[in-house]
């Protein structure tokens, strides 16, 4: 008598669907808040040129079923992963994924900042192995500071001579930038290319895309009116050819009639002035 062996028992780890994505815990400020949205906004538009790449903040980062089991859920403030499809996550499951992130970066607070700068240092270091750690200050923009994982630690990335920092994994900068962004004047960070151009926001890419427009348009219609003045200017000069030409056969015509009236045949008044014989007849009348 054969026995039935029972099939094995597999649990497959959970997925975003599955796992909680946000702790409810609102942002420390509006400021913060704010920073967060510039941060996701910009390099969203510098995915937008990309064929894949996804940027996200404020929600949890899955990275092992250790940190499932003690529920040491992680969200950082800002995070941007590459070479990924493009598309909406709840939040994101490096075993779903197939990788974490290229880049973080956290918005220190004075409830935070320990934190921040140790304990999760430590972890994207350590377990996540983010290629690009930054943090921030929103209210003090002096206290910035980014590292590179260099043989599984961070090094520090040392300002360059236009005092940005460097991402290496995404081939970008990050600067310090005063300027006003939804009504409010501070400074803020932002990203840019390794040239310090500011990567734009979705807004700022709109107004400037219409500010295109608009140059092209005023451009155009300035080739219009200069169409416009030559096409006067040619009519006016065939004007006064035309009438340099009447003038001419009037003159000419007044030359054959004092030819012939001196005696001279149609014949040769016609040889002589290159008019038609017949033209030369008519003028006799």
């Amino acid at each position: 008598m054969s026995e039935t062996l029972a099939e094995p028992y597999v649990t497959f780890p959970p997925t975003q669907a599955e796992l909680p994505y946000d702790d409810g815990i609102p942002m420390e400020s509006q400021r913060h808040k704010m920073q967060m949205d510039l941060l996701i906004d910009t390099f969203g538009t510098w995915l937008e040129q990309q064929q894949d790449g996804y940027a996200s903040g404020n929600i949890f980062v899955y990275f092992s079923l250790a940190q499932l089991k003690n529920q040491d859920f992680r969200g950082p403030d800002f995070f941007g992963v590459l070479g990924v499809p493009k598309g909406e996550r709840r939040s994101w499951v490096v075993w779903e994924e197939g990788k974490g992130p290229d880049v973080v970066i956290e918005l220190l607070s004075p409830n935070t900042a320990q934190t921040d700068k140790n304990e999760k240092k430590l972890i994207y270091q350590n377990q996540m192995r983010v290629p690009d750690y930054f943090w921030f200050d929103p209210f003090n923009p002096d206290d910035w500071a980014g590292f590179s994982l260099k043989h599984g630690v961070y090094e520090p990335i040392t300002p360059n001579a236009e005092n940005r920092l460097v991402s290496q994994a995404t081939g970008l900068s990050l600067l310090r930038w005063q300027g006003s962004y939804k009504g409010v004047e501070t400074t803020w960070l932002r990203w840019a290319t390794l040239e310090g151009e500011l990567l734009p926001t979705a807004e700022e890419k709109e107004r400037e895309l219409a500010n295109q427009a608009q140059e092209l348009a005023s451009q155009a219609q300035e080739l219009a009116s200069q169409a416009q003045e030559l096409a006067n200017h040619a009519q006016e000069l065939a004007s006064q050819a035309e009438q340099r030409a009447e003038r001419a056969e009037l003159q000419l015509q007044q030359t054959a009639r004092k030819l012939l009236q001196s005696g001279m045949t149609v014949t040769q008044v016609a040889e002589l002035t290159g008019l038609a014989e017949s033209e030369v007849e008519q003028l006799r009348v």
